[in-house]
This record gives structure tokens, sequence and C-alpha cells, in this order.
């Protein structure tokens, strides 16, 4: 599949996969509706026959084969605490993502559609109600859609740390760190990867800035600007950006960077949960000159350094 078939860079929009989950109290079903970036859906499937994983959280159903790979399989009703109606329970889906090079999949009761939808339209998630079990550091961003409803996007990045199925791998000797002098703009709509990223950086001897989202990135590079001027470039060294932030993405705020007469020279690394290769590609359209999973720190280190290296030149 091309470019050309798929969302153009800059046009700061995503597609969702929008999928159910029925909760039944006492007499009355109640429809929540959720969604998940399409670039990290393998596929969706009909729940599988599964086998038991003794001594895993009740909220991992088990495991199944598929083509394979072994894949744990989370059931989210079951996660958010949500009384499953039996028909729902019976004819369940489970989606297969991949992210962070990690398969795993997710008992939904349906898949409805592939919704596209304007990063400006989502707003991060301020609350969220209690009653879904859910608070607002599992979701990364809600909207709404037809019918006054409003769709949450989960975080399953951090639902599967909270269940051990991935950890981040942060270890790194300390003397293989290639240290630097400079500033660097570090943007996530996530306060924890953006901590994880920080630390990083700053062991590496940067001074960090800071930003949630796109938006907010270019008003720190205006901000910067003034600061230095024409020397910008000789100051801040590299810009650290994830993909996936509401108001305004990743994609779409590298685009804008990188057509600003200002800012263009800044190298720029995507630092993102979505593993797949077409995202990679996304990334280089759009002008970065690295792009990397979270979070693997030699990686990370060896990548950052040599961006920063080759642009000294």
């Amino acid at each position: 599949m091309g470019l050309d078939d798929e969302l153009r860079v800059g046009s700061n929009e995503m597609e969702l996969v929008d999928f159910r989950i029925f909760k039944q109290e006492e007499d009355e079903v109640y429809e929540g509706i959720y969604g998940i970036n399409v670039s990290k859906v393998r596929e969706i499937i009909k729940k599988p026959k599964l086998t038991d994983l003794p001594g895993t959280p009740e909220f991992i159903e088990g495991i199944f084969d598929l083509r394979d790979v072994v894949i744990p399989v989370v059931n989210l009703a079951n996660w958010m605490g949500v009384n499953e109606p039996e028909e729902a329970a019976n004819d369940s889906r489970v989606i297969i993502t991949e992210f962070n090079n990690v398969l795993i999949g997710f008992v939904v009761h349906e898949a409805k559609r592939i919704r596209r939808i304007s990063w400006s339209d989502i707003e991060p998630a301020s609350y969220v109600s209690s009653s879904d079990g859910l608070d607002g550091s599992k979701i990364t961003g809600v909207t709404k859609i037809e019918g006054d409803n409003v769709l949450l996007i989960l975080d399953l990045e951090s639902v599967v740390q909270d269940l051990g199925l991935y950890e981040p791998d942060t270890s790194i000797a300390p003397e293989s760190i290639e240290h630097f002098s400079g500033i660097a703009l570090i943007l996530d709509d996530s306060t924890t990867a953006r901590k994880i990223v920080k630390d990083a950086i700053v062991k590496m001897g940067f001074n960090v800035v800071e930003a949630g989202d796109g938006d907010e990135g270019i008003e720190k590079l205006n901000d910067l600007y003034k600061s230095y001027g024409e020397k910008l470039s000789d100051n801040l060294k590299i810009i650290i950006s994830d993909v996936e932030m509401p108001k305004m993405d990743g994609f779409h705020f590298a685009a804008n960077v990188k057509e600003d007469p200002r800012f263009n020279g800044i190298p720029i690394v995507f630092n993102s949960s979505i593993s797949d290769h077409f995202s990679e590609l996304r990334g280089k359209e759009a002008g970065a000159e690295g792009y990397l999973v979270k979070f693997q720190a030699s990686q990370f280190y060896d990548e950052v350094a040599r961006i920063v290296r080759a642009n000294m030149k």
C-alpha cells in the first residue's frame, strides 16, 4: 500500500478503529464507545479458543497461536470492571494490535467501523467517569461523534504496562552514553513517556524544553526563537516528538517545522509506540531525520547521538 492510498503527511488526521464494550446494569445495557489508532491494528478476528496462562492477572484471558506467534489476550471489559451482557460476551471479537514491537490481543464486544478524525477535534482526557473503570491516565483523548456521543481513545500501552506485558528498556551503562550540550525539545502528551525521554536526554547533557502536543511545540519553538533568534539552531540541537498527540499530531508538527525557514535546520526524531513500517515512511516524508519505537535505551541513545553529530558537521 503506497503513501497515496493512506493519510497524507501534514493532514493532521488519524484513522481509528471504533469498537464497543457493552455494560449490563440490571435490565439495561449501556454502550461504551472506544477507539484505537488503525496504525496499531494488525487484524480483527473472532475470539479464538484460548489457553489459560497460570499466574497472570484475571484480565488476561489466555494465549493463542496466530500463525506461529503466541499472543496474550486481554479482556478489556474485565479490566474495566464492566459486567458483560451474556450475548455480547459470547459474540466477542479480538483486535490484534502491534505497538512497541509487541503483539497483543484485546477482547471487545463489537468492532464497528473505521473513522477518520482530525487531531484538532481530539481533546485531552481531563476526566473519565469512575463508573467506566477508567481514569484520565488510561485515555489519550476524547472526541465527539454523531448523536452527541463521545468516543474515548484508549491508551493501550498504559494498560499492558500495568499488566506487566511490556516494560520500557531504560537500562544502559553510563560510560556508553555520548555527551553533548545545548537544548532538546521533547513533545509527548504522556507525562510518563515524556519523563523517560527527559531522563535519557538529561543524561546526554542536554537542557530540556517540554511540550504536550504539536500546538504547544510550535509555541515553544517561537519562544526559543525570541530568545536566540538566528542562533537558535546553534542552541536547539534536536527535537524528539511523539506521533499520537491531541490538537496537532507529530507528523503535522514536523511538516510545519520543516516548512518554516527559522526552524527547518533543526533535526527531528520521532519516538513512538507505533511500530509499523508505514509510519516510519510517513515520518521521513514529514522531514524527520529518524524514527524510533518506544523505548529501547541503547537504540535511543545511539540514534539521537548520530543525528546530533550529523547536524553539527
